[in-house]
């Protein structure tokens, strides 16, 4: 059986620049999509932040551009998921969800992050329509427009605050009559005249048909409902991290997130390398993913010069 130089778990902004600077260097990296392959970009419409696309471009349309570069160096991409791991000496082990089993001597984790939903099946029907998991990514769209944000916690307060600075009014839905979030970001959020914090409230249905037009929420106490018009809606509850194959073999945080080594990609085993949004709870941006691929990518050719394996 053969041993490759690198395999590459995951596809994204992540994964796909680890295969392209990986293949330039010669590792003949192979790359398992998994079971969404492009992640969560391929769920989002208009991407305008990505560097070098000035009119801005469809995120499917992106990772498909990302997927033939990588291609076009050697990548080898295989649309299959990695369901089991044994990363321990110096040859990892990996089954497919086929059963194959895979041989390397160094792998890229790029699993991504998956954005928790309420849901609702009116927050399905008008995903990417007015619905969204990321005011950076999406909130400029609706410059000038009242929105709506769902949470209690500092991912919620900070796309609060970030929309309060693009919107005229951010509605702020909390569960309970207490947020969760750290002193320093609800005292951010009570100082910011334009949100408006909604306690006790729970989301009952996203209104509008082709957009977000409003949203019905209810009181937890009275158990009266209202509607609150807006032109957006965005979700902060959270993301989870897409870790759990790796949870026995490699280190991580109680919200399971890989930990790395400070500067690095490296993990807590050596040839065994992490990037993007598995390992990033703080930035979870296309850019952002894209280097920490890059990195994963350099280090492993690294520990390889290193093994004299290349």
């Amino acid at each position: 059986m053969d041993i490759h130089n690198c395999v590459i778990i995951g596809s994204g902004p992540a994964g796909y620049t680890a295969a392209i600077y990986a293949a330039r260097a010669n590792l003949k990296p192979v790359l398992f999509t998994g079971k969404e392959p492009g992640g969560q970009l391929m769920i989002t419409t208009d991407v305008e932040n990505y560097p070098g696309y000035p009119d801005g471009i469809m995120g499917p349309q992106m990772m498909d551009e990302f997927k033939k570069q990588a291609e076009r160096f050697g990548t080898d991409v295989r649309y299959e998921l990695i369901e089991k791991v044994e990363l321990d000496g110096d040859v990892k082990k990996m089954w497919t969800e086929s059963g194959e089993e895979i041989k390397a001597h160094t792998v890229v984790i790029s699993t991504g992050a998956s954005a928790k939903w309420l849901g609702l099946d009116s927050e399905t029907k008008l995903m990417n329509k007015g619905v969204s998991a990321c005011a950076v990514c999406d909130g400029f769209f609706f410059k000038g427009l009242d929105v709506v944000v769902v949470g209690a916690g500092d991912t919620a307060a900070e796309e609060a605050t970030y929309l309060a600075k693009l919107c005229p009014k951010v509605h702020m839905l909390v569960r309970r009559d207490e947020m969760r979030a750290s002193k320093i970001m609800q005292d951010r959020v009570m100082k910011t005249e334009n949100i408006e914090v909604h306690w006790n409230t729970e989301t009952v249905e996203v209104l509008g048909t082709e957009e977000v037009d409003g949203v019905r929420v209810k009181n937890n106490k009275t158990g009266e409902e209202s509607e609150i018009p807006a032109k957006a809606f965005f979700v902060a509850i959270g993301h989870k991290p897409n870790t759990q194959i790796f949870k026995n073999a490699l280190d991580m945080d109680d919200t399971g997130y890989l930990i790395t080594q400070a500067d690095s990609s490296k993990t807590n085993i050596a040839g065994v390398f992490a990037s993007g949004d598995a390992q990033d709870k703080v930035y979870r941006q296309a850019v952002t993913a894209a280097g920490t691929g890059c990195m994963a990518a350099l280090d492993a050719e690294r520990y390889l010069a290193e093994k004299e394996i290349i």
